[in-house]
């Protein structure tokens, strides 16, 4: 083991076990691959050796029991580096180090990021958001992963045969709710804006909205069709989205993103519209500014610590032997109701 700090073995280990939470014995054990030492242990040694800067003695390199891959979105929408922290924070506390690998438009794919991590001899990976949300993409990605034995968990998106533990918020629940609160408020001219529709979770947030709107207003497809637009997600799709729909006379608007609310607040804006006293905007996700938003945002809020706690226990189950039901499992949303939603101006 060497760093690049000075100092004797005693000071260094424990400096180790200070970092780790365990006795020095247990570092010594650790560190010389001795038996006696459970996985969690020796996961928190290891972390405490990556935070400190020490190298990872020769014998330990090639096993990185400590490394857990996780493969997430850009980081611009504030609900991803969300996501990120509560995972991260969660790992840490069982012992393992998060590899964060985040994707941009044309930089490195997810399938790289997986080599990648794969070299690293991750225990396992964790995606969020990521290709398992794509419901066009081709799953055989997954199942390789799972056939050669790396626990793999979703995030956000459930890809079907795939032998894995998914967890997501229940977005079918968001569109009804969303449809629900503006529809108590007199709306019934009910915009939907999304990103593209080859996302899992935006094909059931449509669907929740559908299904509400044909219950409360006997709507038809094509009156449907007429209300709902798709484009990329962000501040600016969602500023064209709405000024389309605010040409076909859209009172009340729910979108598949906090940012793309904002954008329709601009588009309202640039109208001369007042929100919420000519027009009313739900968001999704709850993302930690919305509070403080101008007027502050009426959103879904997206269970996020929930489903990053339980996206954690599954995985570290996994890598301990002991999985969980290979299923996708659903948290509800919360409406938060704050500024950005008032009665129909009709």
């Amino acid at each position: 083991m060497s760093s690049n700090t000075g100092g004797s073995g005693r000071a260094r280990l424990a400096d180790i076990a200070k970092q780790a939470g365990v006795s020095e014995a247990t570092v010594s054990r650790a560190l010389n691959d001795k038996p006696g030492v459970s996985e969690a242990a020796r996961g928190l040694v290891l972390t405490a050796l990556d935070v400190l800067g020490f190298e990872r003695p020769e014998r330990l390199r090639k096993r990185s029991v400590g490394l857990v891959g996780l493969v997430i979105p850009e980081l611009e929408n504030p609900i991803f580096p969300t996501f990120a922290q509560m995972i991260e924070t969660s790992l840490s506390q069982h012992g393992f180090t998060p590899v964060l690998c985040t994707q941009t438009p044309g930089g490195t794919t997810e399938d790289e990021y997986v080599e990648m991590l794969l070299t690293q001899h991750v225990s396992g990976i964790i995606f969020v958001s990521s290709r398992n949300s794509d419901t066009t993409a081709d799953p055989t990605r997954y199942r390789k992963l799972v056939d050669g034995r790396l626990p793999i968990v979703g995030i956000n998106g459930y890809v079907k045969g795939v032998e894995a533990p998914f967890f997501s918020c229940d977005d079918r629940i968001a569109g009804e709710h969303a449809v629900r609160h503006l529809a108590d408020l007199g709306h019934c001219r009910i915009g939907f804006i999304s990103g593209p529709r080859r996302f899992a979770p935006v094909q059931r947030r449509f669907d929740g909205y559908t299904r509400t709107m044909r219950e409360l207003f006997d709507l038809d497809g094509p009156e449907l069709v007429e209300l709902t637009e798709y484009s990329p997600f962000g501040v600016e799709g969602g500023h064209a989205s709405a000024d389309r729909l605010l040409d076909r006379g859209v009172t009340g608007l729910v979108c598949g993103s906090d940012l793309m609310a904002l954008g329709a607040i601009r588009a309202a804006r640039n109208r001369g519209l007042a929100v919420p006293t000519d027009f009313s905007v739900v968001g999704h996700d709850d993302s930690p500014l919305m509070p403080f938003t101008d007027p502050p945002m009426t959103t879904l809020r997206q269970p996020v610590r929930e489903i990053a706690l339980a996206a954690v226990t599954a995985v570290v189950d996994e890598i301990g032997g002991h999985p969980a039901p290979h299923s996708e499992y659903l948290f509800r949303p919360e409406l938060v109701v704050r500024g950005t939603t008032g009665p129909c101006p009709c």
